[in-house]
């Protein structure tokens, strides 16, 4: 199952704001930089979308405790979100700036807290959505618990995340827990919520999951 969106965690959604549907011709005597400026379009936006999200995507920082997303306008990328680490903020940073085209990045994506206790909640959440049987089937490891070895539960989990896709991404910050991401039905999303709930230490859970396949309403004909 893929996702036109970056979970982006993810959830990583992309807002796009569209420059001059046609293309002005520059002055001669005006400046090359903003003279391209003039020529952006949709299709240009489009294009530097696509390589947004693909570079963010790529990130070997990027997983499921992340969720990154991003708006364009006037060849300016501004980069908002969540990072469970400092290194996933540059970069994110670092990668968007040498897309070609992008001539200023506005860096607002928040590092959490590097907290114990929501490191705690964290992995417990992780094998609560992760391990579940109806929602197994989304662990890119197929239900195998990787990254229980000893040294990887000293370090914590944040530190060293599981690895893979994972269309549902866990946000934690001080015990609050924000789920985002694309599940197949209304269901699976119910039993996410409840599972990430059920967490001891969880105050709050704020649902972001998107439904990919809606189940449409029967329309009921009234009869003659």
């Amino acid at each position: 199952m893929k996702s036109a969106k970056v979970l982006i965690g993810g959830t990583l959604s992309a807002l796009l704001w569209m420059g001059p549907a046609f293309a002005q011709q520059p002055k001669q005597d005006e400046d090359p930089i903003a003279a391209a400026q003039k020529t952006q379009t949709p299709q240009s936006v489009l294009r530097m979308a696509r390589q947004v999200e693909k570079e963010i995507l790529s990130l070997t920082d990027y997983g499921v405790f992340d969720s990154i997303t991003y708006q364009i306008k006037d060849y300016t990328v501004t980069l908002r979100g969540f990072a469970s680490r400092p290194i996933l903020k540059d970069s994110a940073e670092r990668v968007v700036k040498k897309i070609e085209g992008v001539t200023n990045v506005v860096n607002e994506i928040k590092v959490l807290s590097l907290s114990p206790n929501d490191d705690v909640i964290r992995a417990r959440t992780y094998v609560a959505i992760y391990y579940h049987p109806i929602l197994s089937r989304y662990n890119p490891g197929r239900g195998t618990p990787m990254w229980f070895s000893p040294a990887r539960v000293a370090g914590g989990i944040t530190n060293d995340p599981p690895f893979g896709w994972h269309p549902i991404h866990i946000i934690v910050n001080n015990g609050n827990v924000m789920l985002e991401g694309v599940v197949d039905n209304a269901a699976d999303q119910q039993v996410a919520v409840m599972q990430a709930n059920s967490v001891p230490g969880v105050f709050s859970v704020e649902n972001h999951i998107q439904v990919a396949n809606p189940s449409k309403p029967k329309t009921v004909k009234k009869k003659k």
